[in-house]
């Protein structure tokens, strides 16, 4: 996911950081523990937005520490009880956070809330915990996708080893990323029964365990390619939830949130723009559904799921997801005379 500013059949095996031993320096110094934040397929299209392990027991005075294997955006985060979630950016396009970061190696004990910065593939985010209690993990960049730290006593004998936690990790991604394989076929689906030039625009779904909520997304156009004539419309249809996707074509907007300015508004509350040009720019604005309704909440407006957008002369017109273009969510519309 990029800054909003700038705004298979059979198994799929994921591709995971590779998580060291448990390393101990004895119980004065304590022990760092090692976990993972998402993983993906080769190509980037399936991603596991999960913490992997999502549920971890350890003594007080240890450390995780969590390898990010993914192109898509995460955080590890850990907000005080109460705490209001911030957003991911501001308007200026600045990391939000706690506020901002707080330093690799951070105490968290719930008093005052820690969070990495956004990370990708390659980078890592270390977390002491001095005191015994029991804390939730989220990333700021996913809402469905939380886990839970237990800190014990020292004195108190933990149920698990790291050798669990690195099978545990390996099972739960190639389980997640193995049903984005499924969602594939579901999408096309879906967006066939919505229109004769029906687009899926990503397709998630949900799922949780003991630690806590873990979502599966395929970050992909399901129908890519596609060929029509001149005076067609073609649809997009986000199926994902909570992940957004935005259709843009030309030019990319600083801010990826709103419409742009020639998006018009469809009878049925669809967005609709038209295309004279390849060379023309249109962006549809976020497209996805939120949070589910909760109790104590404002009524959520009617959310935009559907783009249209009709092609009123021949050329090859691509496109991107301006969210998730960085792993390979692109398309491209033939339109012939």
């Amino acid at each position: 996911m990029k800054r909003v500013s700038k705004s298979i059949s059979g198994i799929v095996f994921a591709i995971l950081p590779v998580l060291t031993p448990l390393a101990v320096t004895g119980r004065a110094g304590a022990a760092t523990w090692n976990a993972a934040a998402g993983a993906q397929s080769s190509d980037q299209g399936k991603q596991a937005l999960a913490f992997l392990s999502n549920e971890l027991w350890i003594h007080a005075g240890d450390s995780i520490h969590w390898t990010f294997g993914t192109g898509e955006l995460h955080t590890v985060s850990f907000l005080t009880p109460g705490q209001i979630r911030p957003p991911l950016f501001d308007q200026n396009g600045n990391f939000v956070g706690c506020p901002g970061s707080t330093p690799d190696n951070s105490s968290f004990d719930g008093s005052r809330c820690v969070s990495s910065a956004p990370s990708t593939s390659g980078q890592g985010y270390t977390v002491k915990f001095p005191l015994p209690g029991n804390f939730k993990l989220v990333c700021l960049v996913h809402s469905r996708m939380t886990g839970r730290i237990h800190v014990f006593d020292p004195a108190i004998q933990l149920p698990h080893n790291q050798a669990f936690y690195d099978q545990q990790a390996v099972r739960n991604s190639n389980e997640l990323l193995s049903e984005a394989s499924r969602l594939n076929g579901l999408g096309n689906s879906e967006a066939e029964q919505t229109s004769p030039y029906g687009v899926t625009a990503g397709v998630s779904s949900i799922a949780a365990n003991g630690g806590g909520s873990q979502t599966v997304a395929v970050m992909r156009f399901l129908g890519e390619t596609i060929v029509i004539h001149v005076g067609d419309t073609v649809e997009w249809t986000n199926l994902s939830t909570p992940v957004f996707h935005t259709v843009t074509f030309g030019h990319e907007p600083a801010n990826l949130m709103p419409a742009s300015g020639n998006v018009r508004i469809d009878p049925d509350g669809v967005r609709h723009a038209d295309l004279s040009s390849p060379n023309d720019s249109i962006n549809s604005g976020f497209l996805g559904v939120p949070n589910q309704e909760t109790v104590g909440s404002p009524q959520y407006p009617l959310e935009f799921t559907r783009f249209r957008v009709t092609f009123k002369t021949s050329g090859v017109f691509n496109y991107i997801c301006g969210l998730h273009d960085v792993v390979g969510m692109k398309g491209t519309v033939i339109v012939h005379p």
